[in-house]
């Protein structure tokens, strides 16, 4: 079993840790501009950290909603695999679905899901159960 996301009562499978890690650099480097976690507080530091607190749920959901509007601007080949190394690929290289257009449907975790939808979807059920949101 690789990442997943974990609310109180459910669980939500995203990949490998590379995969997640891939996410947070794509947004760092493209969007933050190397602002780490003062551009998306509540993404790049708290849900990069690990979980996303209750009282911030909200500002992740409304973080994430900027994020994949923005990434829509950029091509699939501009993806970040590891911000240390910008020549570094994926995997898979350029050897991907042509559903994928931009970066803001890029991320499709190891079940198929647009990872954005996922998410959303663990920050919704993470609000009616008042839970945090942990990555693990």
């Amino acid at each position: 079993m690789g990442v997943h996301l974990r609310t109180n009562q459910y669980i939500y499978e995203v990949g490998s840790k590379d995969f997640l890690i891939s996410f947070f650099d794509t947004i760092e480097v493209r969007l933050a501009r190397s602002w780490f976690g003062k551009k998306y507080p509540t993404i790049l530091n708290e849900f990069y950290n690990g979980k996303v607190t209750v009282k911030n749920l909200e500002s992740a959901e409304k973080e994430l909603k900027e994020i994949r509007e923005r990434l829509k601007k950029f091509g699939p080949s501009k993806v970040v695999w590891d911000k240390t190394d910008l020549s570094k690929q994926p995997p898979w290289g350029d050897n991907i679905s042509p559903d994928i257009t931009d970066l803001s449907n890029y991320f499709v975790t190891s079940d198929g899901e647009d990872l954005f939808e996922v998410i959303f979807e663990a920050i919704v059920k993470a609000k009616e159960e008042d839970s945090e949101l942990i990555i693990e």
